[in-house]
């Protein structure tokens, strides 16, 4: 019994962490920032913040009849590594498992193309193209 109350304290935690609004206006700034330099490049807005089981995909752009998925990463600063850095091999992963179901559920049969958006600091965004 008391592990699963520890268990249960230490989930609703982590959930806490999560829900903060700080947390979730910086990510929407952000992720706003990377979907207007992408549009001023010329892709287009198919979807947003696309949730599923595997993982969320967060800007899903067409850019000439080619699938791209964007994933947009910010850090304060680089002590830590940087944005582009904090992509693990399990988060791409995360973010390939979530393409696969969206690409299932929408039928949706054309070229994919995984890119990022990496924002560290006060800096420009970097726009890396097949970036895994």
């Amino acid at each position: 019994m008391k592990v699963l109350l520890l268990k249960l304290f230490r989930r609703s935690k982590r959930e806490q962490v999560r829900s903060k609004p700080g947390n979730v206006q910086k990510g929407a700034y952000y992720e706003e920032l990377a979907l207007q330099l992408l549009l001023r490049q010329g892709l287009t807005l198919l979807a947003r913040n696309y949730r599923c089981k595997w993982g969320e995909l967060d800007l899903l752009m067409d850019e000439q009849g080619v699938l791209v998925v964007v994933e947009v990463r910010y850090r304060k600063n680089n002590c830590f590594g940087s944005a582009l850095e904090s992509i693990t091999v399990a988060k791409q992963a995360r973010i390939i498992a979530a393409t696969k179901h969206y690409i299932a559920t929408h039928k949706i049969d054309r070229v994919i193309r995984f890119d990022v958006v990496a924002i560290t600091g006060s800096s420009a965004p970097e726009w890396v193209k097949n970036a895994f």
